[in-house]
């Protein structure tokens, strides 16, 4: 109780309370690590093409959980739409002029972090 007095001392009574402390986290929180193989996805913020990005990055995710570490969406201007690995391009849309299918972009990632890794049928030729 708070402002007990005990009889013996007349003074207050102290009460002990044992507060738990977190045990300290010896790697890191998730966000402080980089996980490898890093895969960015820069795109431009002026054309809005985040939509573009995150289906793209949901798409390679989808299909690349095991093998990457990690997928990053980069904010960027200038038409920019680049794909990364470890930050090297993979794809881009400067080189290619156009937009190119995710097919297409997931065996070039593929080739890069599991080169042994079957698509299964978006790599099958008709």
């Amino acid at each position: 109780m708070r402002g007990a007095i005990t009889a013996a001392s007349g003074k207050p009574a102290v009460e002990t309370v044992k507060v738990p402390v977190p045990a300290p986290c010896i790697l890191g929180t998730v966000s402080e690590q980089v996980r490898n193989p890093r895969l960015e996805i820069e795109y431009c913020t002026r054309c809005r093409w985040l939509p573009r990005a995150t289906w793209m990055a949901q798409e390679l995710l989808t299909t690349f959980e095991a093998e990457l570490g990690e997928v990053a969406l980069v904010p960027g201007t200038g038409g920019v739409f680049e794909v990364r690995v470890g930050g090297e391009a993979v794809w881009s849309r400067s080189s290619d002029a156009a937009f190119t299918d995710a097919a297409d972009i997931k065996r070039l990632v593929r080739d890069r972090i599991a080169p042994e890794r079957p698509l299964g049928h978006s790599e099958r030729q008709p």
